[in-house]
């Protein structure tokens, strides 16, 4: 049984991070760049780059205090660029995996190292504390994990990985 806020939050999150990685599974690069519907720029492979995108910038940005470093994907410039550099390329799948592993085992030895939830970040809109980002990236995980689940049923029919 979980005990405490560090070990619940966290746990949240690595089950919603699997869940996410869990539905992907088995899908070619056609697949995972299939788009939902027109004009929507919305699929797995865009939902898996902004996932590496927002793990990025809440940890080496914000946690780190690091907001001169710029945003991933070219985000800087164009806000959904992660979903509109979803192309059906096995290249490009592979390296949003590679980069979406990396920024979460950077982040997990990040969060796992901090002395306390309330250790400071430091956001556009002011200072956050570290449970405040990991809360919003539990909601944003179970948000996005919502997404992926409907559109993996598009695609061959599967639901609830």
């Amino acid at each position: 049984m979980l005990r405490g806020e560090r070990a619940m939050v966290l746990d949240y999150l690595r089950h919603y991070r699997a869940t996410f990685e869990r539905t992907c599974e088995g899908l070619d690069a056609d697949q995972l760049a299939r788009r939902s519907v027109p004009p929507s720029s919305l699929s797995l492979l865009g939902l898996l780059r902004h996932l590496v995108a927002v793990e990025y910038s809440w940890c080496r940005r914000v946690m780190e205090r690091r907001l001169d470093r710029p945003k991933m994907y070219g985000k800087d410039e164009h806000r959904d660029a992660d979903f509109d550099g979803a192309v059906a390329d096995p290249a490009v799948v592979a390296e949003a995996w590679t980069a979406w592993r990396t920024e979460v085992a950077h982040a997990e030895r990040w969060y796992d190292a901090a002395l306390s939830f309330d250790v400071l970040g430091t956001h556009d809109d002011g200072e956050v504390e570290l449970r405040d980002v990991l809360v919003h990236l539990v909601e944003e995980y179970a948000r996005h994990c919502g997404h992926a689940d409907l559109l993996r049923e598009c695609i061959d029919g599967r639901t609830g990985l």
